[in-house]
């Protein structure tokens, strides 16, 4: 029989390949529900997993990053996957563009172009395109967020509701293919996966470092035809493990 603390470090290890509702953790082992319950409130109070509604993920939480402290970071790869994205936009075309750094990339790329129609929760995207005179621009409107700059929350739903858009494209704090989008927030992910309900075409804007990993315990689950749009830096492990998901189209932006 394999010793508790051998079957702790087995769980962190599941835990970071993934695999972290209870059900999955207990069937990998081969123990009972409540010993994997045990374990991981032990876990969680040593600070080396944070505990989550029906299971936990890696480490412990993390510090949400702020919008300005994301835009330094991997900014070749987040232009290319904007630039990538924005070529899928047809003139005429109704988007709902989430918040982020990569979408606010995007919204730089279709500044210039004419007859779109945006609907965008992220203040940077209301930034760069409220002097774009051609592009109707619509706001979602909910209380703001001041980490992400984003506007979430019941208004915000609200809006959307009434909304059947041709594209959305959703940023990411990580993605993994089975559970969808890693958010900090219970709101930011019921938004997110109420935006991904009202497109007609989904997408995922998500570097290379976004893959695979889970920094917060809150999941916005994509359920229909998605396309993640991921840059060259991605692993093949990383690109195969989303290429698994048959509901999931794989797009890779070059340089």
């Amino acid at each position: 029989m394999i010793r508790t603390s051998e079957r702790r470090e087995a769980i962190l290890t599941e835990l970071a390949e993934g695999r972290g509702t209870v059900a999955e953790l207990s069937s990998a082992l081969g123990v009972s529900a409540a010993t994997v319950r045990r374990d991981l409130r032990l876990l969680a109070d040593q600070g080396r997993v944070t505990r989550t509604y029906g299971g936990a993920v890696s480490g412990p939480r993390p510090i949400e990053r702020t919008l300005g402290q994301k835009e330094h970071s991997s900014i070749r790869q987040k232009d290319a996957i904007a630039g990538f994205a924005a070529s899928l936009v047809a003139d005429g075309d109704v988007l709902v563009l989430d918040a982020g750094t990569t979408t606010g990339r995007l919204a730089h790329h279709l500044r210039d172009r004419a007859g779109l129609t945006v609907l965008t929760n992220g203040i940077n995207t209301l930034v760069t395109l409220s002097h774009s005179e051609h592009i109707t621009l619509i706001t979602l409107g909910g209380q703001l967020r001041h980490p992400s700059q984003a506007l979430v929350g019941p208004l915000a739903e609200e809006t959307l509701r009434h909304v059947v858009a041709d594209k959305v494209f959703l940023g990411a704090d990580g993605f993994l293919p089975e559970r969808g989008l890693s958010c900090p927030t219970l709101e930011q992910a019921s938004l997110k996966a109420l935006m991904a309900s009202r497109a007609r075409e989904v997408y995922v804007l998500a570097d290379h470092s976004k893959l695979g990993v889970a920094p917060f315990p809150f999941f916005a689950p994509l359920t229909g035809p998605t396309t993640l749009v991921t840059d060259a830096g991605a692993t093949p492990a990383q690109l195969a493990a989303a290429e698994r998901d048959p509901h999931l189209r794989v797009r890779v932006a070059a340089p």
